[in-house]
C-alpha cells in the first residue's frame, strides 16, 4: 500500500520547513530501538522491515498533498516546491526480519540528510512498532503451545482495515499457520482458514442437518462448530454422524470449541471422538484464547490440535505498543560526523552515541550467548572480549566461551534504493522459528524470563560517559 509522506507528525515537516529556510540540512544518523519488553517477556520478533523499504523507496508528495500544505497557510512557496521534488535518498542498515531482538538495541539505522531523516520517523515506528509487537505476540502463543497450529482470526476487532492486514502479516510470520482474513491472504500469500460460524447451525432446521450439509460442501475442510446448543449432549454426537459419514468417503472431520470449560470439554470429546472410531479427527478451540490459556490448557492434557487466536493476537493484549523510540546519534560538522546523544535524569532514557553495529555471540552449538553494542568500525577480537552494563560505567565481565561473533545490521538501501528483495513471508516464519529454537528455554518462558544480556563495548563506554560529563558542565 502506497502511504503519502503525509502520513507524519505535524511538528516533522514544521521543522522541516525551519531546518530548509535556515540551510541547516547535514548529513545525520538515527537510530530506532525499543526500550522496553512487551507482555513482561523476554525476547520481540524484529517486523515490518520490507514494508519500511518498499514505502521508502517511493515515497513522494502528489499534487493533491502540496495543495493541502498550501491552504494550511503555514508553509513558504519555496518550502513548498522542495516538498514536490521530495525523495528518500538516505541509507537504512537492519536486522534482518524475523530476527529476535531485545531492548535498547538499535534495530534500523539511517543515514539521510536530516529533514528526510526527520520527515521519515512517524512512518518507520509506525509500522516497526506494531508489527514488531504482534509478531511478537505470535510468537509467544507458537511457545505455549509448543510450536502448534495457530489460526489469526482477529481482525473483527483490529484497529482498523489496515490494522487487521499487518497484523496477519506479523501474526504470520511470528508463528501462526494462518489466517482467517482474505484480503491478506490474497495480498501476502498467507494460507487462508476458517470452519463456520453458529449462524450457520441455528440457520438450519436442526443441527445435524447443518453439519451434513457443510461436510457435504466441504468434505476436505469439515470443521464443525459443536457448542451452538449443548456441546456434550448434543453437539458432538451430530457431529459424529456427520464424521462417520466423512469416513466412509475417506474423508476426516474435524471439530471446533468455542466456549466452556476448554480442558474438560477437549478431553470429553476426544473420548467421544475415539469410541467412535474417529481417532483422527481434530480438535480446535477458540475464545478469546491468549498464551498463558494456551499453556495451562496443555499442562492440564487438553488434546488440542488447533488454536484460534483472535482479538489477544490481532491487538496485541495487554500491551498497547511497542515503545520503540527513534533517536539522533550523529550529525555532521565541518570536522566530520559527531556524535551525539540524549542525557536525561533518568538513565534508562540516555541514549548510546555515535554510528553503532550490533554484534551477537554464539556458543559452539550456534545458541546466542549475549548482545554488544559498539562502535561501527569496531570488530570483537576472539577470545575473550571485556564488555560493560549500557547504564553503570564501571560494571564489566568478559565474554570468554563464545564460538563467533556475528554483525547485525546489514545494509537494506543505499542512495534511496533497495538493496534487498522481497522475502516470501514463509521464509520469514521460518527464520522466526529456527531462531527461537536456538535460545535457551529460560529467555522464552512466558512467566519471568531469564534477562538476555545487551552489553556495550569499552570505546563506546568511553565516549558515552566523556559526553555525560560534558553535558553536566
Amino acid at each position: 500500500m502506497k502511504i503519502s509522506p503525509l502520513f507524519t507528525d505535524f511538528y516533522e515537516l514544521t521543522m522541516a520547513q525551519g531546518y530548509f529556510l535556515h540551510h541547516h540540512n547535514p548529513n545525520v544518523v538515527f537510530d530506532m530501538f525499543y526500550r522496553r519488553h512487551p507482555f513482561d517477556g523476554g525476547f520481540e520478533i524484529f517486523c515490518g522491515l520490507e514494508d519500511i523499504v518498499r514505502e521508502l523507496s517511493d515515497l513522494k508528495f502528489s499534487s493533491d498533498d502540496i495543495a493541502y500544505l498550501k491552504n494550511l497557510g503555514i508553509f513558504t512557496e519555496e518550502f513548498l516546491k522542495y516538498l514536490q521534488d521530495f525523495r528518500f535518498t538516505g541509507s537504512l542498515y537492519a536486522f534482518d526480519e524475523g530476527s529476535i531482538v531485545f531492548p535498547g538495541e538499535p534495530l534500523i539505522r539511517v543515514h539521510a540528510p536530516l529533514i528526510e531523516a526527520q520527515i521519515i520517523e512517524t512512518l518507520l515506528l509506525n509500522i516497526i512498532n506494531f508489527q514488531t509487537l504482534i509478531a511478537t505476540k505470535s510468537a509467544r502463543l507458537l511457545i505455549a503451545t509448543n510450536y502448534g497450529h495457530i489460526l489469526e482470526f482477529g481482525m473483527r476487532r483490529a484497529q482498523g482495515p489496515d490494522g487487521a492486514l499487518h497484523a496477519s502479516r506479523a501474526a504470520y510470520i511470528g508463528g501462526a499457520a494462518g489466517t482467517s482474513n482474505t484480503l491478506a491472504g490474497k495480498k501476502f500469500s498467507i494460507p487462508v482458514m476458517g470452519t463456520m460460524a453458529h449462524s450457520w447451525v441455528m440457520s438450519h432446521e436442526t443441527e445435524l442437518e447443518a453439519f451434513r450439509k457443510y461436510a457435504e460442501l466441504y468434505p476436505d475442510a469439515s470443521i464443525l462448530l459443536v457448542d451452538t446448543y449443548d456441546t456434550l449432549e448434543q453437539g458432538i454426537h451430530n457431529a459424529v454422524k456427520a464424521g462417520l459419514e466423512l469416513k466412509a468417503k475417506g474423508k476426516k472431520l474435524g471439530v471446533r470449541l468455542d466456549s466452556g470449560d476448554l480442558a474438560y470439554l477437549s478431553k470429553q470429546v476426544r473420548k467421544i471422538l475415539n469410541n467412535a472410531g474417529l481417532h483422527d479427527a481434530t480438535i480446535a478451540v477458540s475464545g478469546d484464547l491468549n498464551e498463558q490459556i494456551a499453556a495451562q490448557l496443555l499442562a492440564e492434557g487438553a488434546p488440542i490440535d488447533t488454536w484460534g487466536v483472535g482479538t489477544q493476537l490481532a491487538t496485541g493484549n495487554p500491551d498497547a505498543a511497542l515503545t520503540g523510540v527513534y533517536k539522533l546519534s550523529a550529525l555532521e560538522t565541518e570536522e566530520g560526523l559527531r556524535p551525539a546523544m540524549k542525557v536525561s535524569n533518568n538513565p534508562s532514557k540516555m541514549t548510546n552515541p555515535g554510528i553503532k553495529q550490533v554484534y551477537r555471540f554464539f556458543d559452539s552449538q550456534g545458541a546466542p550467548l549475549r548482545d554488544l553494542i559498539c562502535l561501527d568500525n569496531e570488530i570483537p577480537s576472539s577470545g575473550r572480549v571485556k564488555v560493560f552494563h549500557p547504564t553503570m560505567q564501571y560494571k564489566h565481565t568478559v565474554i570468554a566461551d563464545f564460538q563467533t561473533a556475528e554483525p547485525q545490521l546489514k545494509q537494506v538501501m543505499k542512495n534511496g534504493h533497495p538493496l534487498i528483495s522481497p522475502t516470501p513471508l514463509s521464509e520469514l516464519q521460518k527464520r522466526v522459528k529456527t531462531q527461537l529454537r536456538t535460545m535457551d528455554e529460560s529467555f522464552l518462558r512466558l512467566i519471568n524470563p531469564h534477562e538476555y544480556k545487551i552489553s556495550i563495548s569499552e570505546p563506546l563506554r568511553d565516549l558515552k560517559f566523556r559526553m555525560i560529563d560534558e553535558y553536566s558542565k
